[in-house]
């Protein structure tokens, strides 16, 4: 682990504990607050139950456990938004053991000073009188004009989540865009659904606790729909790599190629293979391996378009499906993905790693009538690569059993017949 990174991770830690005894301090206990606080945790508690009975794919650590913590942030003093995540990250510990014990502890001062700032907002926001009075502190958010306001608090509760961890992660691999880190299509998804049920929850409790026990199964269904989700997704992905597995490339492949026969489109297909793989593994061992696959994957996503299927074959073997592709253009992309593919350098220890990669290229059409036949002309095609001594792209040619070799992107036409 790097020494900023251990440095930030201790700040933070830090700070959330600062935060908490003072807030111990400052807090006098009242019956009420305890009596809500301990309804929110044994409702986040029941939905760890749920989670843990149905299965999490591994590295999933997306929930709606926010649906709990955001209601506390909201309607209880900055001392319970500390307390929470520390409190259900013991349980989450104890019962799914999924994540390292540092990092379970940082996620939970992570998201106890993402709470905290979600109280002092909403502090400032809305007046005190409005807060004042007995029970007013969960009044307010039964009045329209608030609701609001307790969105804008959701917000905030997101924004210093994700920012914090994001600067964890960061420090972590600093190659990887921040950006990348803090949001995506997905991710926002989740953190709007997390941010509804918290307040509808939040709202729930402020009418009356009895309705808490109204609002937990539309959370744990919820919960469970968004797991579901994830296991499909998990399914689809192979685990080392991010890529579509062995199998589900070959179903979208098979889809693909049966479309492309039915309206006359052009389709082709590459298969590369990293060269002196082995080599890589014995002398910095499986785990640098690993890491080479991963950037590489993150390459070759990246060179293609959004409509071109991804995967890894097995070993360090990697598929592209190209629809709407000729043999030209496939020449084309393979060379890209090549070049950008020697490009490429790994930490390791005192040194960076570099690889290159074979590629052969079959066309739907020229050098195969089906999924199958692509596949085997593109593997004649990448060992003929290797042969001829590796970091090439070949082009199959039908009917010879060989593939030639094609040097410059106008050659792939005369090379596939």
């Amino acid at each position: 682990m790097p020494t900023s990174l251990i440095v930030y991770v201790l700040a933070v830690l830090g700070c959330d504990l600062a935060l908490l005894g003072w807030e111990l301090a400052a807090t006098p206990p009242r019956a009420a607050d305890l009596l809500l606080f301990s309804a929110l945790l044994a409702a986040a508690v029941i939905c760890i139950e749920a989670m843990r009975r149905l299965g999490r794919p591994s590295g999933v650590s997306r929930d709606l456990l926010s649906a709990w913590w955001l209601p506390i942030a909201l309607l209880l003093p900055p001392l319970y938004a500390l307390l929470a995540p520390a409190a259900v990250g013991a349980v989450l510990a104890a019962r799914v053991r999924r994540i390292p014990v540092y990092r379970r502890v940082f996620s939970s001062a992570a998201l106890g000073l993402a709470g905290a700032a979600t109280s002092a907002t909403l502090h400032l926001a809305v007046p005190s009188a409005v807060l004042a009075g007995p029970g007013a502190e969960r009044a307010w958010l039964t009045r329209p004009p608030w609701v609001l306001t307790a969105v804008g608090c959701a917000v905030v509760f997101a924004l210093v989540n994700s920012l914090t961890t994001a600067v964890a992660a960061r420090l972590a691999d600093p190659g990887e865009p921040i950006r990348k880190m803090l949001w995506n299509r997905e991710t926002l998804l989740l953190d709007l659904t997390e941010a509804c049920a918290g307040i509808l929850v939040a709202v729930t409790c402020a009418l009356s606790y009895l309705l808490l026990l109204v609002a937990l199964p539309p959370v744990i269904l919820l919960q469970r729909s968004l797991i579901h989700r994830q296991l499909a997704a998990a399914a689809r992905t192979d685990q080392k790599t991010g890529l579509l597995n062995a199998t589900a490339w070959q179903r979208e492949a098979d889809a693909e190629v049966a479309r492309a026969l039915r309206t006359n489109a052009p389709l082709a297909v590459l298969l590369a293979d990293v060269d002196h793989f082995k080599q890589v593994n014995d002398s910095h061992g499986h785990l640098i391996g690993d890491e080479v696959l991963r950037a590489l994957a993150t390459e070759l996503r990246q060179q293609v378009r959004e409509s071109d299927a991804v995967g890894r074959f097995g070993g360090e073997e990697f598929t592209v499906l190209l629809p709407g592709t000729d043999d030209a253009g496939a020449y084309r992309i393979a060379e890209r993905l090549r070049a950008s593919a020697a490009g490429l350098s790994v930490a390791a220890a005192d040194t960076r790693i570099s690889v290159t990669i074979s590629i052969g290229v079959a066309v739907l059409g020229q050098h195969g009538n089906d999924l199958f036949e692509l596949l085997a002309a593109a593997d004649v095609a990448l060992y003929r690569a290797k042969d001829a001594g590796r970091d090439q792209v070949r082009v199959y040619a039908f009917g010879t059993g060989r593939a030639r070799t094609t040097e410059h992107a106008d050659e792939a036409t005369d090379a596939c017949p």
